[in-house]
């Protein structure tokens, strides 16, 4: 297993060793290790206080809450070598957490003494082992005292002794328990779904930055749908998006509809179909109905009908994003998607209409609204991922997107020339006049020649 750690990161395990402490591998590192996943940040532990630590790397980082150390690396690449690879290191000195708050944020940290004190304070059995180079052979001693490779072997993530105390020093490890078993595709050992469960509420607790971290890895992961699936049979979904939990038994039938589920299974669902890797937009497909149950009524026939729900689902997103902490530009791509995802594919959509689609999503957004699209076609219960129209409406788009998108700067005159045929100073009607011919045009591009939008400045006065 040592030919895969880059030397970079073994010359700082080294380095601890010759200074005298005991130091071994442990964490999502040695997991991954053994079950030959790629490792980018690598995890230490050792007998050295964080003062040493930091006395033996004096460039490294101090986490001071967790008394965790980071060093960075990196492998520069040489003449026709493989890429530079570069990590971060977390060295993290023996310790046994005394702390009954489940807010992630212990509450006294004392130092353990050796490492089987320090696996028993570990979340899951397949994260309770360590690993230690033997002599100059570069071989590993492994140190797995409650059988984590048993449970590698057996796909199931299980916790370290009594479950329920183990959620409750830390109820982030409910998420981490989801997210480990979906990027794994392991299964949750019973009593410890059990305690899941029954613990559910505690995740109130933990700060919504780190529940959005966790909820976005399990997004990225190709079987996020499971994941989600997880959070919902958990009752975990319910304290942290409990508006998607709005829409289960609403009912989107109509005949000639294609719509079989609730609306709730119909989310999740595009989620599960969403073709994207980007979590964001997974996101977005998520929620992207999430304002039918608000928007609901019936037609004159009694059909149920959710008129204008993109709006109020528009309003929810917002509102959900800014909860979890979401990033000012993702939190705008995740409303943008859901507020604008019933656009029309009309197959009589002129060229100026493809346009202003361009302009209102975004040409940025362009591939993350067809993704969407796709995702809500398939999640509905449509056999085919594109419609002949939607085919076409995408044609249409990649024509109208290899030159530039036609904007307001590609018009042949500018404020200055409106300035000077009206004679007026600066100041808002060269703006509107500015967009009145842009709106002309757009609809006619033939009409951007600059003696023709000379003429009709006066006219639009």
């Amino acid at each position: 297993m040592t030919n895969v750690i880059p030397q970079e990161v073994l010359n700082i395990y080294k380095k601890l060793e010759t200074e005298g402490f005991e130091v071994y591998f442990v964490g999502g590192s040695v997991r991954d290790l053994m079950l030959k996943r790629e490792i980018k940040d690598w995890d230490l532990t050792t007998n050295a206080a964080p003062f040493e630590i930091q006395k033996i790397f004096p460039k490294g980082f101090y986490n001071n809450e967790f008394g965790t150390v980071g060093v960075a690396w990196e492998k520069a690449s040489g003449p026709g070598g493989p890429p530079a690879r570069r990590g971060i290191v977390e060295i993290t000195t023996y310790r046994t957490e005394i702390s009954l708050s489940p807010t992630h944020k212990p509450e006294k940290i004392a130092w353990g003494k050796s490492i089987e004190e320090d696996l028993a304070r570990r979340d899951f059995t397949i994260n309770a082992i360590a690993l230690k180079l033997v002599g100059k052979s570069n071989t590993f001693e492994i140190i797995d005292p409650y059988n984590g490779q048993v449970d590698l072997g057996k796909k199931i993530i299980k916790a370290v002794g009594n479950a329920d105390l183990r959620f409750k020093e830390d109820a982030l490890r409910l998420l981490r328990a989801i997210r480990i078993t979906t990027e794994l595709e392991f299964k949750i050992e019973e009593s410890t779904w059990e305690k899941i469960v029954e613990d559910a509420s505690l995740i109130e607790h933990i700060s919504k930055e780190r529940i959005q971290t966790e909820l976005l890895r399990i997004l990225k992961s190709k079987n996020a749908y499971n994941g989600i699936v997880l959070f919902y049979k958990s009752g975990l979904l319910g304290h942290i998006i409990p508006e998607l939990l709005e829409g289960v038994g609403v009912s989107q039938q109509r005949p000639g509809r294609h719509h079989t589920t609730d609306v709730f299974t119909h989310n999740i669902m595009s989620l599960k179909f969403c073709p994207s890797d980007d979590p964001v937009v997974k996101f977005a497909a998520l929620i992207h109905d999430i304002g039918k149950p608000k928007a609901m009524s019936k037609d004159e026939n009694g059909l149920v009908i959710f008129y204008n729900h993109e709006v109020t689902g528009a309003k929810i997103a917002e509102k959900v994003c800014e909860r979890l902490k979401f990033s000012k530009k993702d939190k705008e791509k995740v409303v943008n998607l859901v507020r604008w995802h019933m656009f029309s594919v009309n197959e009589n959509l002129t060229d100026a209409g493809i346009r202003k689609f361009i302009r209102r999503i975004g040409v940025e957004n362009v591939k993350d609204m067809m993704d969407l699209r796709v995702g809500d076609r398939l999640g509905g219960g449509t056999q085919t991922a594109e419609s002949w129209r939607l085919k076409l409406f995408k044609k249409k788009v990649e024509e109208q997107l290899k030159p530039a998108p036609f904007s307001i700067n590609d018009l042949k005159i500018d404020g200055n020339d409106i300035m000077k045929v009206l004679q007026i100073k600066p100041g808002p009607k060269v703006g509107e006049i500015l967009q009145k011919l842009f709106e002309e045009v757009d609809e006619d591009l033939s009409k951007n020649n600059k003696e023709y939008l000379l003429g009709r400045i006066k006219n639009l006065i």
